[in-house]
């Protein structure tokens, strides 16, 4: 308790004296009492706030943020308040808040912490990440770390300077953390029940993910408001190089955990191609809150007024000889009782695996395990039986009932955890190899061949 007191005043002196502010942080980021002292740049998705969802015994409570005057900022620092002022488990951050045109030159210049959060819009997020590891900061970022090709060869070159410098640069990959995909991992690796992956065809891959997710959605029983810039791909980048990113985690995360990968021979771009979602002038104001499109967007309107926000994507891909069709696609809203979806499915030689979230599932992410055609489905039951009674200990109550032709995995409420929480799990991943500076090889390879896969389809697509 003592101690907690002494880092709180700590804390607030740094705030007060401001004339040595600079030589206060520097000097306190650097000592062994935290590992990480935050500073959020630019911040324009909620997703900033997220990682400040929690306290962490391993990152100062006074975070900085450096940022243009707007509404962005505004509705990152009215979250924070929020996270602070909540009944149950409120956090206790204290913001110091620089706004201004050359935000980036005044982080950069200062250095009030050690560790760069990114999460906003996506067109400099390229730059921020080199400037920062570049000036000998590591960078915790929001996904995607880049959204063109030329993007991608700037972040391989702050790839590099953070190897060199003993930097940490990661983006946040929530994903990892959802008990669905967990489940259905640790089976597509049980080789007694999934056998070995298949190889697929472009027309029959041996892996497929898509998800279906909406502009206009309820969060927390609020409309979700997206910024003004939200719609303009040249800021917040186009479908294939958004949401995808998480999809190709998963995939190598799941087919070839903590193998370091050479994207330039395990990977082979196939196929890709792009469509928009048209969004009209009234629908634009109902998720934005703002009347009219601004001038940015106004050269992309088409003959009738309204936006065609190229928001879709698709691709295919071998990961190592094995094909790959991932798909993301953005509708405006959903129908009346619906939501986002997602289907994932690995097939191996003895069993597929398979994540469904639809009108059946009641939107809620499921897993299914089935037969391949032509198995032995008695010999997968036993398999299956043996899986689930080795999981227990880590997911209590588990359970597979048989439905159909496969079964499907009842997963009790206490195993899921909401994707907000997720952004926990990745920062505590991160503040464990913070002191080292370094990430394994393995997690930096796939994520210069995740953004070369993303780019790499997006430059196909185009053509």
């Amino acid at each position: 308790m003592l101690r907690n007191v002494i880092l709180f005043i700590l804390c607030f002196c740094l705030t007060i004296l401001s004339s040595c502010a600079e030589h206060q942080c520097e000097t306190l980021a650097s000592t062994d009492v935290w590992k990480a002292q935050l500073m959020t740049l630019d911040p324009g998705h909620y997703h900033a706030a997220l990682v400040q969802k929690s306290m962490y015994e391993q990152v100062c409570p006074l975070a900085y943020v450096y940022a243009p005057d707007g509404p962005d900022v505004d509705n990152h620092l009215e979250q924070i308040k929020r996270f602070n002022s909540r009944e149950e488990n409120p956090t206790s951050w204290r913001q110091k808040v620089y706004k201004g045109d050359d935000f980036l030159e005044k982080m950069l210049t200062n250095k009030c912490g050690n560790v760069v959060v990114l999460s906003g819009k996506n067109r400099r997020k390229t730059e921020y990440i080199k400037a920062s590891i570049d000036a000998g900061l590591n960078v915790f970022c929001d996904k995607p770390m880049c959204i063109t090709p030329e993007g991608f060869e700037v972040l391989k070159q702050a790839f590099d300077t953070a190897r060199r410098k003993n930097l940490l640069l990661c983006d946040i990959m929530t994903e990892r953390y959802n008990v669905t995909c967990i489940l259905q991992k640790l089976l597509v690796l049980d080789k007694d029940l999934f056998g070995e992956i298949e190889t697929g065809t472009p027309e029959n891959p041996a892996v497929i993910k898509e998800s279906v997710h909406h502009f206009f959605k309820y969060v927390a029983g609020a409309p979700l408001k997206r910024p003004a810039w939200y719609f303009d791909t040249t800021q917040q980048g186009e479908g294939l190089v958004d949401v995808t990113t998480h999809l190709i985690d998963l995939v190598m995360w799941t087919c070839t955990p903590e193998e370091t990968l050479d994207y330039k021979t395990d990977v082979q771009m196939k196929q890709a191609r792009r469509w928009p979602t048209v969004i009209t002038p009234e629908q634009y104001e109902k998720v934005t809150g703002v009347a009219g499109f601004p001038d940015y967007l106004k050269t992309k309107l088409n003959d009738e007024g309204s936006l065609p926000c190229y928001s879709n994507g698709q691709m295919i891909f071998t990961l190592k000889g094995t094909h790959v069709k991932l798909s993301v696609a953005w509708n405006y809203e959903a129908p009346e009782g619906g939501g986002d979806t997602h289907h994932s499915l690995f097939r191996g030689s003895k069993a597929h695996v398979i994540i469904r979230q639809g009108k059946e599932q009641n939107y809620r992410p499921e897993v299914y395990v089935e037969p391949a055609p032509g198995g032995n489905a008695d010999e997968v039951a036993a398999a299956l039986k043996k899986a689930v009674t080795s999981l227990q200990s880590k997911f209590p109550g588990l359970s597979a009932n048989k439905e159909g032709d496969g079964w499907h995995l009842m997963i009790p409420d206490t195993c899921r955890i909401g994707h907000e929480a997720h952004f926990r799990n990745v920062m505590e991943y991160y503040l464990g190899y913070l002191p080292k500076g370094q990430l394994p090889d393995w997690e930096v390879s796939f994520m210069i061949a995740k953004y070369y896969i993303t780019t790499r389809a997006l430059e196909l697509a185009r053509q």
